[in-house]
């Protein structure tokens, strides 16, 4: 492991010197700086992190917040925190993960705890009690989501709004005029989650700007409700044959229950999904999907706070496109042949 010694002894000066370059607490000579730099890039050296974070008074980690709520699926949540911790040690930055719904009460443990410098935030609800906490917190913060007023805040998401107008518009332009929104467990409209309603909204004004039946309802995880929420659909709504499914873990039952409900997904029912991509592309036929694009919006959250602890200027709020791919589970209707 390359020292401050060594790069002292490189460039010909005092390790004090080469410390003051790296903390800028003294003016350095500009000949001597940059000769220190050149010794710095050429041996590879790394300042020790706890060093760095004891120069600046900051602790080089970041807090994940992420409370572990009824309705939530957690292999997609862990897929935003894998992104995030992957960018956060580009940075050389720690994540600290805080999965226990406390509130805007937890926010504020934290800050007054030193043990973060920022907070990445998530599950966010549209009129979310974290909001005004979070504008008067004495630290930086992006929210991976956003609420409805997000005035003074930083969010990332995907335009959901958008997500549910393609896959309304992908089933229509196929000739499927009788739609339906499997979504998530019913506690998650309650709370009012922001992905779930912009979903629902995307998906209600498009059926109506198309002008297709779209109907919706929530649908909880077990098999047996999957199998009673398609069952009450069908015998209210004989006619639908376009599905649109943003509830990931019942993906793989939901195309059981069609088999046992003689639905051939595409031929009968047309399927589209907002999922990831490998949950799309393992199922039997492959979905037609609008991806969730956890590594970008992870990965862009963590570069926009470390941004803001620099002091830079990052956008207010970022809306990530949705792409939809087109698989083997979208059909034109009454068509056999697979779009």
């Amino acid at each position: 492991m390359v020292t401050i010694a060594d790069v002292a002894r490189h460039a010909g000066v005092a390790a004090s010197t080469v410390s003051y370059v790296l903390s800028g607490k003294r003016t350095i000579s500009t000949d001597t700086r940059e000769r220190v730099q050149r010794s710095v890039h050429a041996l590879g050296y790394r300042p020790n992190a706890s060093a760095r974070a004891l120069a600046s008074q900051r602790s080089n980690v970041l807090a994940l917040v992420i409370p572990l709520r009824t309705g939530m699926h957690v292999p997609v949540m862990m897929q935003f925190a894998t992104a995030v911790v992957t960018t956060a040690r580009r940075f050389d930055h720690d994540v600290l993960l805080l999965t226990a719904d406390e509130g805007p009460d937890g926010l504020e443990r934290v800050a007054q705890s030193s043990l973060v410098d920022a907070l990445v935030v998530m599950d966010v609800e549209l009129h979310d009690e974290r909001v005004p906490v979070l504008r008067e917190l004495p630290m930086p913060s992006v929210l991976i989501g956003y609420p409805d007023d997000a005035d003074g805040l930083t969010c990332i998401d995907l335009d959901f709004v958008a997500a549910g107008a393609h896959c309304v518009d992908h089933l229509a332009d196929l000739g499927h005029r009788s739609l339906a929104l499997l979504g998530t467990p019913s506690a998650v409209y309650e709370r009012q989650t922001g992905f779930a309603q912009r979903t629902l909204t995307g998906f209600v004004e498009a059926a109506e700007r198309r002008g297709v039946l779209g109907v919706e309802t929530p649908c909880e995880h077990t098999f047996d409700a999957i199998l009673h929420t398609v069952e009450q659909l069908l015998s209210d709504h004989p006619d639908i044959t376009g599905l649109v499914v943003q509830n990931e873990p019942i993906i793989g039952p939901l195309l059981d229950v069609l088999r046992r409900l003689g639905r051939r997904v595409p031929e009968d029912m047309s399927l589209v999904a907002i999922c990831a991509d490998d949950v799309a592309e393992r199922q039997v036929p492959q979905l037609s999907s609008v991806s969730i694009p956890a590594e970008r919006i992870g990965d862009q959250a963590v570069e926009s706070l470390i941004a803001k602890l620099e002091g830079g200027e990052v956008p207010s709020l970022t809306l990530v496109p949705p792409t939809l791919t087109a698989r083997g589970s979208t059909c034109p209707h009454g068509d056999l042949t697979t779009a």
